[in-house]
């Protein structure tokens, strides 16, 4: 099996890499993937695990060589004293480097650097084969990690051919594939190790007969759950429910066309991400969840506060497979809401938690920077003097705008869509007169106004009235009043720093300082 990760391992092997880490959940292609190389540079292979030692597994049977070295310590010890030209697969080693304050842990961490040197003067390789990445800083120089956590799509198409063969062999099915077709389903695949692919490309001509799309993204819906880091969202909302943010949606629309194959022929770029900033209730989440529906992608949620683990190294673990993940699922949006509660502590991160923070957020900002992988990021924020001014410089973002409070002519928008989708008229209300009466509302607090007048008049037993309505904007108190010198700062900033969401506003009175102006349902 030629692929480039295999070339890339063997070069290692033959540079005389001494400490290979190999991140990966699939022993069995790995493996494999060894065994190809050992058998070209006439090598022996050898597999440690705690359960069974020292096993020969370059035989037809593995071969018990020393059951006897179940600790990793006379594993290293065995390997120490071997004169044979052989690769060492040591299974799960990670699992007894994590705890630097065992006195064993220390005695392993010391072997394994004392032994760096004779390897390299040796025709010995040890490879560290481990579905998680944890290794202790006084390794980090020794140890050379190669990824080879997601097959390539070489090594999907083998996996199809794989089961398509065993289905023809079989005589159950008669399946007839396309380039096309094949195509559509090794990219719905990505993303899945080689063994889940084959499983649901079994499940899928168990269930249906064929080889359906549908069943293979359910998969990797359970695998993004798993993950307990994103979320997949299913049932996305239409930028239909948008009220206002005219300029917003036209930049999404144009946008939208540059993920095909006829934009990269044109030369332009895929785009990388969008930051809305704003007042709360102002519609920022509803933009990220309808931007996945006008573009037809996958949505998926970054949790910031689920990276952050208490055991030390799990937390940059996790940034790291979630930006994995959501690459192997690209093209698709990536939403971070309220992104400024998710950095919290940044500033203080080196006193606080060792730098845990800045270092995932680090890596996120990096990520953003040199990704390649069509996966558009939008970020919300309701507070900018809680963002690092890293963050926000060209070149993270494509643009950053500015959702306001809706202006009159949005306000009835708002009205009209929030009536419509409680299935009443819109035009049986006085929406001019509402608008007024809602200056300086927020379209979460104008959808509230709806919802709590539908209260009154279902415990009335009649119909919905102007009346209920008004009633409910004169109880309410918008965050208008109560943040008033929030949002003031927030327009301030805005005024030079980021585009309006809003044609009206931009249009006429630009970056009002009063209290009403443009925003969203």
């Amino acid at each position: 099996m030629t692929t480039t990760r295999a070339t890339e391992l063997e070069v290692l092997i033959r540079a005389k890499y001494p400490l290979i880490y190999v991140l990966s959940w699939e022993e069995r292609r790995v493996q494999a993937m060894l065994g190809d190389i050992a058998a070209r540079r006439k090598k022996r292979l050898f597999a440690w695990t705690v359960t069974d030692g020292i096993v020969a597994i370059d035989t037809v049977r593995p071969t018990p060589v020393d059951p006897n070295a179940t600790s990793p310590l006379n594993a290293l010890e065995y390997i120490g004293r071997s004169r044979d030209a052989a690769i060492f697969v040591l299974k799960d080693l990670h699992l007894f480097l994590q705890d630097a304050r065992m006195l064993d842990t220390i005695i392993l961490i010391r072997k394994l650097r004392d032994m760096v040197q004779p390897l390299k003067e040796s025709a010995k390789t040890v490879v560290l084969l481990s579905p998680v990445l944890r290794y202790p800083v006084e390794l980090e120089k020794d140890i050379t990690v190669l990824d080879c956590s997601l097959p390539t799509r070489d090594e999907l198409a083998d996996a199809l051919e794989r089961i398509l063969r065993s289905v023809r062999e079989r005589g159950d099915l008669r399946i007839e594939m396309d380039d096309v077709s094949r195509e559509r389903v090794l990219k719905a695949a990505q993303g899945l190790t080689a063994s889940e692919a084959e499983n649901v490309f079994a499940k899928s001509l168990v269930e249906t007969r064929r080889l359906d799309l549908d069943v293979i993204i359910a998969e990797k819906k359970q695998i993004i759950l798993k993950s307990q880091v994103l979320e997949y969202y299913d049932a996305v909302e239409d930028m239909a429910y948008v009220g206002g943010m005219a300029e917003l949606k036209a930049w999404l629309r144009k946008r939208g066309l540059a993920f095909s194959e006829r934009a990269r022929r044109f030369g332009l770029p895929e785009p990388r991400g969008l930051l809305l900033l704003g007042v709360q209730g102002g519609g920022k989440s509803l933009v990220a969840k309808s931007v996945a529906g006008l573009w037809k992608l996958p949505l998926l949620r970054l949790d910031m506060g689920k990276v952050f683990s208490e055991m030390v190294g799990s937390s940059e673990q996790n940034i790291r497979v979630a930006l994995r993940l959501a690459e192997s699922v690209a093209p698709c949006v990536l939403w971070l809401d309220e992104l400024e509660k998710g950095i919290a502590g940044l500033g203080s991160s080196n006193r606080s938690d060792a730098g845990t923070a800045a270092r995932v957020f680090g890596s996120f900002l990096i990520w953003m920077q040199e990704k390649t992988a069509p996966v558009f990021v939008i970020a919300t924020s309701n507070d900018i003097s809680s963002l690092p001014p890293e963050l926000l410089r060209k070149g993270r973002f494509d643009e950053i705008f500015f959702v306001d409070l809706p202006d009159g002519q949005e306000r009835q928008e708002i009205l009209s869509i929030h009536l419509a989708r409680r299935h009443r008229d819109p035009m049986r209300f006085d929406l001019e007169g509402l608008a007024q009466e809602t200056d300086g509302f927020s379209g979460a607090e104008i959808e509230q106004v709806i919802i709590s007048a539908l209260y009154d008049a279902f415990e009335a037993d009649r119909e919905l009235t102007d009346g209920d309505l008004r009633h409910n904007i004169r109880e309410t108190v918008p965050l208008s009043q109560t943040m008033k010198e929030h949002i003031t700062a927030l327009r301030n900033w805005a005024r030079t720093h980021a585009r309006s969401a809003s044609t009206s506003v931009s249009a006429t009175v630009p970056w009002m300082a009063s209290l009403s102006g443009g925003g969203r349902s």
